[in-house]
């Protein structure tokens, strides 16, 4: 899964070379990754994403969906995006084994919480972080199933992997099965149940109305793309205080919190400028935000301990930020 845009190098990145480039379906190319001295990797969990970027300069952000007990190399699969802006293109055409690139992370928005039972559910490349997870649960023993969407077969990546795990593993392709009845799949009983769901914006909010009326937790979503937001909680200028720089920064309508501390001279690392990478994620200490990120649940939201500035603002005519 990936999102992006351009982003400044990061000081805690890494420099990694491409040691395989193999193609996983007819549009996805997976890439392992490692350190050029061969020396172990940062550790990471099922979820984790890691920010790549390429000799261009560009920054994307891919699930890790190789073996994590693996402290040598990672491994991130690449969608060919035909309508995108150019970073999925050069990875598919131009870069070889051998090329270094940056990269910087890991970071988990998405964790596996424990559980006994688990239904996962990917769409396309929404399969990628779903691969470690079904590693994970299943050398716990939980019980748990999975539910894969594609176009046809052919482009669903990973499909000799998957078939290892046998019946656990549905796949279902539009172009052999038609459209997924989600209700046939999940079964009524969903109260032990931890759902998982990867995929394009399209799937996730039919998932999303599928279970409305389930327990708050269960339900657990990545984003492809930032979620459709309404207009702000205010369109007035707020105070933004830094308590540990001692500094108040202005925020007018027109600019981002994070656009506005940056032009008062304090930078917060970023990278997806959307609110879907968690990588500005800031502690609130006082004043209540508007979230309008594509991250936090609902408990966290209503909790207010933190926010993400390259898109949330203010609700309040004071936030007091842990910076």
């Amino acid at each position: 899964m990936f999102t992006g845009k351009n982003s400044a190098a990061d000081a805690s990145q890494i420099k990694l070379t491409v040691t395989a480039k193999t193609r996983a379906s007819n549009d996805v190319v997976a890439l392992t990754l490692a350190r050029p001295d061969g020396r172990r990797l940062p550790d990471w969990t099922p979820g984790s994403h890691v920010d790549v970027v390429l000799p261009s300069g560009i920054s994307r952000q891919y699930s890790l969906c190789g073996d994590r007990w693996d402290a040598h190399s990672y491994r991130i699969a690449v969608l060919h995006e035909t309508e995108g802006r150019g970073g999925s293109a050069y990875i598919h055409e131009q870069l070889t084994e051998g090329t270094m690139i940056a990269l910087g992370g890991p970071r988990n928005n998405f964790p596996l919480v424990p559980s006994e039972k688990y239904l996962f559910i990917a769409g396309g490349i929404g399969i990628t972080p779903m691969l470690p997870m079904l590693q994970q649960a299943d050398m716990l023993g939980a019980d748990w199933k999975l539910l894969y969407l594609g176009r046809s077969r052919a482009t669903m990546a990973f499909l000799d992997e998957l078939s290892a795990y046998g019946d656990r593993v549905s796949v279902m392709p539009k172009d052999e099965s038609g459209p997924c009845r989600l209700e046939e799949f999940s079964g009524g009983d969903a109260a032990d149940t931890k759902v998982y769901v990867c995929g394009p914006q399209r799937m996730l909010t039919a998932v999303e109305r599928h279970c409305a009326d389930w327990p708050v937790g269960l339900l657990r979503l990545e984003h492809f793309a930032a979620k459709a937001q309404g207009a702000p909680a205010r369109d007035t200028a707020f105070e933004v205080e830094l308590a540990r720089a001692g500094l108040s920064v202005t925020v007018s309508p027109d600019l981002s919190i994070l656009d506005a501390l940056h032009n008062a001279g304090v930078h917060v690392l970023t990278s997806c400028r959307e609110g879907t990478c968690g990588t500005c994620e800031v502690t609130v200490l006082a004043g209540e935000p508007d979230h309008r990120d594509s991250l936090l649940g609902d408990a966290d939201r209503a909790a207010g301990h933190c926010m993400f500035p390259c898109v949330s603002r203010s609700c309040s005519d004071r936030l007091v930020l842990d910076l």
